[in-house]
């Protein structure tokens, strides 16, 4: 067999970022009595659910760590790469940080796949670490049963600038910045079912860079900030809220979606993902219908930044989004309120 013929998605039992455990199953492996010594200079540390560590260097500024890898979302090796590499940047930039460099992170099945495979997967990573300006500096790698790729990925912010996903306040508008539905198109492809015009569509936006964050990073009236991955728009808002004590009022006809959806959601093309999300959020949330539950809880690999802005700068913010190309996403999606019986609200 031809390394063009090889589907890599075949050799995985997961997917992308849906192969993140399960909310409720990940608090109970974070569970422990260990006191962890106090450091002043950890800004950001594991006692919150953020997208990165943050560490005090001196003058103002803070030094970004984080990783992220996962199993095959796509078939084409180098595009796994891509996506594996984007997907692990995109933390620094959802704390509103500028990357540095990054090392890899590999496991390959070395019994079951081409090593030439390998190297189409390393190069995909090269590819979007460069487009990001940064080295892939090194890495690691591994005999694995099953193919694995990442990063961990250095930044580096002015601390004035930090963005965290747990400091929104009451009255904060909600924006989204790529469209939902990933999960949902490349169950399709592995169906067999997705229509041709769709063809790329998942792949094209998993590759996306969230540069958008470092400039976000930069805006006074930007209160909150993280990525949309793989628990889903649902998960991801319910952190933020949850966060900073307050509910989120969403508006599902306002929420950016991929054509179709409905289709595909017809035809069964539901990750398996979408219901563990819903398990784990289902006594937090109101208003819930049968295609918004599939959409909202939908496992995003690379999605979009969730970004909350204080409503006195929503003309500035909708400005420098349309700027930047972003004017699809450039009205908000919800807002955030008082804390109410409920942790969101979908009206």
């Amino acid at each position: 067999m031809s390394t063009e013929e090889i589907k890599l998605t075949q050799y995985s039992h997961g997917a992308g970022c849906g192969c993140k455990i399960a909310p409720h199953v990940l608090e109970e492996i974070l569970k422990s009595n260990f006191v962890a010594p106090q450091n002043d200079k950890l800004i950001v540390g594991n006692s919150t659910k953020d997208d990165a560590a943050v560490y005090d260097i001196g003058n103002g500024q803070g030094l970004i760590s984080t990783t992220d890898f996962f199993m095959p979302i796509v078939d084409d090796a180098f595009d796994f790469g891509k996506i594996a590499a984007a997907n692990a940047i995109s933390d620094v930039y959802a704390m509103g940080g500028k990357p540095l460099m990054a090392v890899a992170i590999l496991g390959w099945p070395i019994n079951k796949l081409p090593t030439e495979l390998a190297q189409k997967v390393i190069e995909g990573g090269r590819t979007i670490c460069a487009e990001a300006g940064i080295p892939l500096a090194g890495g690691h790698s591994i005999d694995s049963p099953e193919p694995i790729f990442g990063l961990a990925v250095t930044g580096i912010i002015d601390l004035k600038n930090l963005k965290q996903n747990d400091t929104a306040k009451d009255g904060d508008l909600i924006y989204l910045t790529k469209r939902i539905g990933v999960g949902i198109l490349t169950t399709a492809e592995k169906k067999g079912v997705l229509k041709e015009e769709h063809k790329g569509v998942a792949v094209k936006q998993m590759m996306q860079l969230n540069k958008l964050g470092e400039k976000l990073g930069q805006l006074k009236g930007v209160t909150a900030m993280t990525d949309v991955t793989g628990f889903g728009l649902l998960g991801h808002l319910i952190e933020m809220a949850d966060g900073a004590n307050l509910t989120a009022e969403l508006e599902y006809s306002k929420v950016p979606l991929i054509n179709d959806l409905s289709f595909y959601i017809s035809q069964m093309c539901v990750p398996d993902n979408s219901f563990r999300n819903w398990t784990s959020y289902e006594p937090k949330v109101s208003g819930i219908t049968g295609d918004s539950l599939l959409t909202l809880c939908d496992p995003q690999t690379n999605g979009g930044l969730l970004i909350t802005v204080a409503s006195n700068s929503k003309k500035e913010f909708e400005e420098l989004l349309i700027a930047e190309g972003y004017k699809d996403f450039s009205n908000p999606i919800g807002k955030m309120k008082t804390k109410g019986e409920k942790v969101i609200v979908i009206t």
